[in-house]
């Protein structure tokens, strides 16, 4: 059977489940045990698996990883700020809680400086490096997604070229968030992000192929924080200035 999803098609699937995502953290705050909600939140799990599967791409194609991570660390400063207004949490880290201090792009940024790190020669020791590996993983903790988006991308980077052995390393480390989440944030909350599973069929239809228009490279980069300044001000609207996470 021919695979038909080009990679604009599948990021295209990423923006609609987070923009329903985002719009249930709206319409139920704080993940709710509610039918309704779990239902979206469910859809929005297509999210993050998607994201993670084409930075591994993205690394293995880019032909200047420096600039790649530059960009990818300005777009997380920037979504740091439209994150925190979106869901009224500090912009300064750790005053409000230790989870979900900032937004997902962080850890996709650190995981491509990771990948980056492990891979090139370096005029220090194996072991200097391991530690700032270790150091850069565990600082995304406090983001959306944690430190596990990382290690999920590390594990499926590391698996490229074999969609099953990504999908089963990035369930384990999802697994462990799951474990995680459920106990010390919210079990609604855990209990959903098992769900990313869903996302195999529509990774395996993907067709290595990037597709025809090339204006979508930019899309992700200015829908997330852009959409996120729009929740925030619903957010206000609706409920005033008050979070809308646990």
């Amino acid at each position: 059977m021919k695979k038909k999803l080009s990679s604009n098609h599948l990021k295209m699937i990423a923006i609609i489940a987070m923009t329903i995502d985002h719009a249930a953290d709206l319409m139920y705050p704080g993940f709710p045990a509610n039918p309704a909600a779990i239902f979206l939140h469910i859809i929005g799990r297509l999210t993050a698996p998607i994201m993670w599967f084409f930075i591994c791409e993205g690394y293995h194609y880019t032909r200047n990883i420096k600039k790649y991570m530059l960009r990818l660390l300005v777009f997380a400063i920037i979504s740091h700020f439209a994150y925190c207004f979106a869901f009224g949490i500090n912009v300064i880290p750790f005053s409000t809680g230790v989870f979900n201090q900032t937004s997902v792009i962080y850890p996709l940024f650190i995981s491509v400086l990771v990948m980056w790190l492990q891979d090139t020669e370096l005029k220090i020791n194996n072991f200097v490096k391991s530690i700032i590996i270790f150091i850069l993983v565990w600082s995304a903790f406090p983001a959306d997604w944690s430190c596990i988006a990382v290690l999920a991308i590390m594990g499926m980077s590391k698996n490229r070229g074999n969609l099953k052995k990504q999908m089963l390393s990035m369930m384990i480390w999802v697994s462990v968030y799951v474990i995680v989440s459920f106990f010390f944030v919210n079990r609604v909350y855990g209990i959903i992000q098992l769900f990313v599973f869903l996302v195999y069929p529509l990774l395996k239809q993907y067709n290595g192929e990037r597709g025809k228009a090339k204006w979508t490279k930019w899309l992700f980069y200015i829908y997330y924080p852009a959409h996120l300044v729009i929740v925030g001000i619903l957010r206000i609207a609706l409920y005033g200035d008050i979070p809308l996470l646990f």
